[in-house]
């Protein structure tokens, strides 16, 4: 058993690796979010291009991401607030922060993300200030 990097106490088997490895889609956007943690953790930028917002796919700057991924150790996530983003809505924000070592000095990166279902899959849309996340949850 290996413990999932996400820090959800569970297994890596049974919590981020199917959705990683394509097996399974994450049915909330705290799974999703947590896949995606997982995912820089373990430095695998495939799955974060795919957990994109289809529309921003084409755009997304693979290097750029590689990099940010591999530049740090990413030893710790917190999730600090959920709203919305279950199984039956459409959209969900994500108030987390993750912990990457970087250049020998532990830094917190905070984002409040916004989520979004297509075809009944879960997505990254983007970072946005809560209180975007707010209003646009409301509509």
């Amino acid at each position: 058993m290996t413990a999932c990097p996400c820090c959800s106490g569970k297994d890596y088997e049974l919590c981020c690796g199917p959705a990683i490895e394509g097996r399974a889609w994450p049915e909330t956007a705290e799974a999703l979010m947590r896949s995606r943690y997982t995912a820089f953790a373990r430095r695998d930028v495939k799955w974060l291009k795919e957990s994109l917002w289809p529309k921003y796919q084409k755009t997304l700057d693979m290097a750029g991401l590689t990099e940010f991924a591999q530049t740090r150790e990413w030893v710790g996530l917190e999730i600090e607030r959920v709203e919305q983003g279950a199984a039956d809505d459409k959209t969900g924000m994500v108030r987390f922060v993750a912990k990457a070592l970087s250049e020998g000095t532990i830094k917190d990166h905070r984002e409040a993300s916004l989520f979004r279902k297509k075809k009944g899959r879960w997505y990254y849309v983007a970072a946005i200030a809560e209180e975007e996340a707010n209003v646009l949850l409301r509509k």
